[in-house]
């Protein structure tokens, strides 16, 4: 066993059998991914990777597996997926999800082209493991699965716990142990006992609280469609069937990539990023000031370069020099209770009218953004307002965005 220190749970341990998978490439690489894409550019310390999350994740995912009496061959099985579980993510995480979506057709969940072949696919095999199970537990097919895919899964826990402590935001609380003693395994998979209700309200919270002070803070937000705008125009320059070399790499070499692009625009956008010259918000409303033909309009289409398109037509201005950004709508949160001395599965927010309240609040807390340079913040106001039917924000709004 070996035993790694971690400043989030201590000393974290590592089976030996799982030590070769540790020192793979996929996972390695996760040591130049930074968990939290740009928000290094609101919290300086935010500086921690994939790798440490992935740790911790592995760890707390032993635990639960051992708390629910699982297994050796399950335990094995539960610790590995939650190791390998973001080895499919791009440069600066989720900051490139949008490009691997659209362009590779998958999402970082989806890691079949990286488990089946090659060093990882070999060392899964003499551990006994089929790579299909592993893809199985990290897509959330799995019986297990809501270990670590879930509204209460240890990979939520993991980041949580370690989002806050290295931006220093005092939001992410959660009592990782008692939940972990408070899961069983039923037939519908992962549930909650009644007694774990107070500790699965504080993570809720500690979720809805970290939206929009971390995930969603619009400085991050801003940078990521800077990045990704780049990133686009960059492949424009090299052909889009380079985007899986493009996805592969780590951190600094994509900076370093794009930041060299034969693209001006890559490179004005970049240079842009390094000097922290960001964009700023044109247009930051929620699903209040967006009328909901405009909204479901919008959302249904999630065509953010064409919306940019239309608004650059109407102000002159180049299709770089404005940004648009539409969040996924956030999803309820939603997790089943087996009430004590009973059967019957509940779900939690039969019994705790907090988490109504919470998934409510997640709906407030969306925001539609339009981004430009400072001087052109004025004309792509108005414009946008006019071509997107937006009601124009109460004194009160401006104070809240």
């Amino acid at each position: 066993m070996k035993i790694i220190k971690d400043p989030v749970h201590g000393y974290v341990e590592v089976d030996e059998r799982i030590l070769p998978l540790l020192d793979s490439v996929p996972v390695q690489r996760l040591r130049y991914i930074k968990q939290l894409g740009f928000s290094h550019m609101v919290y300086p310390g935010a500086n921690h990777t994939r790798f440490e999350h992935s740790l911790g994740t592995m760890h707390l995912a032993r635990l639960m597996s051992q708390s629910l009496n699982l297994s050796s061959e399950d335990v094995m099985l539960v610790t590995v997926s939650a190791l390998l579980h973001d080895i499919g993510h791009g440069p600066y995480s989720h900051a490139t999800e949008g490009i691997m979506e659209k362009y590779t057709k998958r999402s970082h969940q989806e890691i079949k082209h990286l488990v089946t072949e090659g060093p990882v696919a070999e060392e899964l095999f003499r551990i006994g493991i089929e790579p299909a199970e592993i893809c199985s537990m990290i897509e959330g097919e799995h019986n297990l699965a809501g270990i670590i895919h879930g509204d209460l899964d240890v990979d939520r826990m993991d980041y949580l716990l370690r989002d806050a402590h290295y931006t220093g935001v005092p939001y992410g609380t959660v009592d990782a142990h008692r939940l972990i003693r408070s899961s069983i395994i039923t037939d519908k998979g992962l549930v909650l006992k009644e007694n774990g209700i107070n500790a699965a309200e504080s993570l809720l919270i500690a979720r809805t609280l970290m939206r929009p002070a971390v995930y969603f803070h619009h400085v991050s937000r801003i940078a990521e469609a800077m990045v990704k705008k780049a990133a686009i125009e960059h492949l424009k320059s090299i052909g889009f069937e380079n985007t899986e070399y493009l996805l592969n790499l780590y951190d600094g070499s994509f900076f370093m990539e794009i930041s060299n692009s034969a693209s001006d625009v890559s490179k004005r956008l970049m240079k842009s990023l390094y000097q922290r010259n960001l964009y700023k918000r044109a247009i930051y409303v929620g699903m209040d000031q967006v009328k909901y033909s405009s909204l479901l309009k919008v959302i249904s289409l999630k065509d953010e370069d064409s919306i940019a398109a239309v608004v650059c037509e109407a102000t002159g201005l180049p299709d770089e020099k404005v940004l648009v950004d539409i969040p996924a709508l956030p999803s309820s949160m939603s997790i089943e209770v087996q009430v004590r001395n009973h059967n019957d599965l509940l779900s939690l927010e039969s019994l705790s009218p907090l988490t109504k309240t919470l998934n409510e609040t997640r709906k407030q807390q969306w925001r539609l953004g339009i981004y430009t340079t400072p001087d052109n913040r004025r004309i792509v106001e108005e414009a946008a307002y006019e071509i997107l039917n937006i009601e124009k924000p109460t004194k009160q709004d401006k104070l809240i965005i």
